[in-house]
């Protein structure tokens, strides 16, 4: 009997020792569940930031002047060389004008004969010997054949063609030998002056629209005036170092493009730029204490740009923001955030609405500053 008594013992203890390991062993787990994941979170702030956007330009001098034959001829000599600089009134070619030195010549020789025949009539007259109207028809002869000499005459001038501005000679497209006219479709060259070059280039509806309130005046001429200074996108991607200025708008739309035209100049102090540059306008625009948030902070979902808000007890919550532009790696927003909110920067892919994170502040201008690229192709 005492037996059996020390076996129930024994077996009790031994129930009691295994049922208290099994609740060590489920209670280690809780003890030791791994804290919410961090997440860098930043709070907003106000910001003034300077957007840019492009257009298509191309360039012109502001003086382009085509070079043309008044008269037809051989070009007998070519005195200048493409890319040349020339004064008003140099000589650019020469005609030849052997043909028209003859026919001067016959154009003199009638003149004389008209002035004989009036020096001859002219006493005549005066004895009532023949009628006035026969001396006025001789001096009328005289004034036609002047006339014709006179003709004859320019267009041995006209057969040396020179420049009619100051400028660069462009393509020379008529050489030594050619035969040309004035019917000629194309000119012989022409000649630019590049000291300052416009840039055209055109703005839909909507954007001429954005531009005229972005810009500070009563009317178009002081909107103009008071816009900002603009740049100038070269054909490489660089910037050209001198700024341009817009001067002048058609204000209308064009209903074929559904398009407004505007000019805008730029000094060209090294001739850098040339008739048939091509490259893109950036026209700023300043949005001064602005919220602004990384790109890289949002998602998209259903067409919506989305960013997670750091909430109570950590937890995070969608919100949808209404963007007004980008600027360079950063939204501008209209709507959505405001500066007191505190938003997730990066890692939205790995958060859920409602889920706690352990928040790593991060500043601002940390938070904002464009990821160096490491490799480009």
């Amino acid at each position: 009997m005492r037996l059996n008594k020390l076996y129930t013992l024994f077996a009790l203890g031994l129930f009691f020792a295994l049922v208290s390991c099994g609740n060590e062993q489920g209670s280690a787990p809780a003890a030791q569940q791994a804290p919410p994941a961090p997440f860098p979170v930043v709070q907003l702030q106000p910001k003034t930031v300077t957007g840019f956007k492009e257009y298509p330009t191309n360039l012109e001098g502001i003086v382009n002047s085509e070079v043309r034959a008044k008269v037809s001829g051989y070009i007998q000599k070519v005195y200048v060389d493409e890319g040349q600089k020339v004064r008003k009134g140099q000589v650019l070619f020469k005609l030849e004008t052997q043909s028209l030195s003859q026919d001067a010549g016959a154009a003199k020789a009638s003149v004389n004969v008209a002035q004989v025949e009036v020096d001859k009539l002219k006493p005549l007259v005066a004895k009532n010997i023949i009628s006035p109207v026969q001396l006025e028809t001789a001096k009328a002869n005289l004034a036609q054949a002047q006339a014709n000499y006179s003709s004859v005459s320019a267009n041995i001038g006209y057969a040396t063609i020179k420049s009619p501005v100051d400028g660069y000679v462009g393509a020379i497209k008529f050489r030594e030998g050619s035969l040309i006219s004035p019917a000629d479709p194309s000119p012989l060259t022409t000649v630019s002056d590049i000291s300052k070059v416009y840039a055209f280039f055109s703005l839909n509806e909507s954007q001429y629209l954005d531009f005229l309130q972005n810009a500070e005046g009563k009317n178009l001429q002081e909107k103009l005036a008071n816009y900002s200074e603009i740049n100038l996108v070269l054909a490489n991607g660089s910037i050209y170092s001198e700024k341009g200025k817009i001067q002048t708008s058609t204000g209308q739309i064009n209903q074929n493009t559904g398009t407004v035209s505007l000019r805008a100049v730029f000094n060209n102090p090294n001739q850098l730029l040339t008739n048939g540059n091509s490259g893109k306008i950036q026209i700023p625009t300043v949005y001064e204490n602005a919220i602004v948030i990384p790109q890289e902070s949002t998602f998209e979902q259903q067409g919506n740009i989305m960013l997670y808000k750091l909430g109570e007890d950590n937890k995070v919550s969608t919100s949808i923001v209404k963007v007004k532009a980008t600027v360079d790696n950063l939204y501008v927003i209209e709507s959505g955030v405001d500066e007191t909110d505190t938003i997730v920067v990066s890692g939205a892919g790995k958060l859920r609405n409602g889920m706690a994170i352990t928040p790593q502040k991060t500043s601002f201008d940390d938070a904002i500053k464009p990821i160096a690229v490491l490799f480009k192709n």
